[in-house]
């Protein structure tokens, strides 16, 4: 079993292996998706939505990031775990952003993902300092105050600037960039530009990897945005059994609720 590093990783791409990448936020996810052959593992700031039932990704918390990638790490052996950095770990500063990136790495983390390229600077630092960082630009989720969600790269000028960007990244140091909803066509072309693998997340079938929130694979969110696919309703799934474990009587099926609530 071959472990999985930055290195591997290009030298996917430059075979043309597809990279899969999925996220987990506790133990039991990361040890079936490790054992599964995912190749990147990421506790992602999603963790918001999916795991504590946040509105978006914003109010996510480092101490939070922490307790999350101490619980996937347990259950990886072979994927690269990549922890996001969350919203204002990285932003005010480039020494507190190196700070927390350490702080994520010593939880167990591999590498950090940070989002945007206005903060380049910090990035730059935090690869100085031994971490690798893979980037992420397109949509955003962090700055969806500010832009907006939606397709990115759809007109010449946005084109433009997504593929400075990518090319930026590139060369402060990361290993691999995150493409989010960025236009199929252009997706296609960055990743034929860049000597680094790009991720494609809602950005069409020709990206160097894609990745997807897990619980939008398995059909186990509230909700999930248009271009995930779930291969599986598992929601329905388990709802099904827990009305089965009740109906079958289990030891509280003939208490009174109320007087147990």
């Amino acid at each position: 079993m071959e472990k999985i590093t930055t290195v591997k990783l290009q030298t996917s791409k430059s075979k043309h292996q597809k990279i899969a990448m999925l996220t987990a936020y506790d133990y039991p996810f990361a040890r079936i998706l490790d054992e599964a052959g995912v190749d990147i593992v990421l506790v992602g700031d999603s963790l918001g939505n999916v795991a504590m039932g946040y509105r978006n990704t914003l109010p996510v918390t480092m101490e939070e990031m922490v307790v999350h990638t101490r619980a996937v790490v347990q259950g990886v052996k072979r994927a690269l775990v990549v922890a996001d950095m969350p919203f204002g770990s990285f932003q005010e500063n480039d020494e507190k952003a190196v700070g927390n990136a350490i702080t994520l790495v010593k939880a167990g983390a591999e590498a950090v993902k940070i989002e945007g390229v206005e903060y380049i600077s910090a990035i730059r630092k935090i690869i100085k300092a031994g971490i690798p960082v893979m980037g992420h630009i397109g949509f955003t989720p962090q700055a969806v105050n500010k832009r907006g969600p939606g397709t990115r790269g759809k007109e010449t000028a946005e084109r433009k600037r997504l593929l400075q960007e990518a090319k930026a990244l590139e060369k402060a140091g990361c290993f691999a960039v995150v493409l989010e909803m960025v236009e199929a066509k252009l997706a296609q072309t960055l990743s034929k530009t860049l000597k680094i693998p790009m991720i494609g997340i809602g950005s069409g079938p020709h990206c160097d990897g894609q990745v997807l929130v897990t619980q939008d694979l398995l059909g186990l969110s509230d909700w999930q945005p248009s271009f995930a696919r779930p291969k599986v309703n598992l929601r329905t799934v388990v709802s099904r059994v827990i009305r089965q474990f009740i109906g079958e009587g289990c030891p509280c099926s003939s208490v009174d609720r109320a007087a147990v609530s």
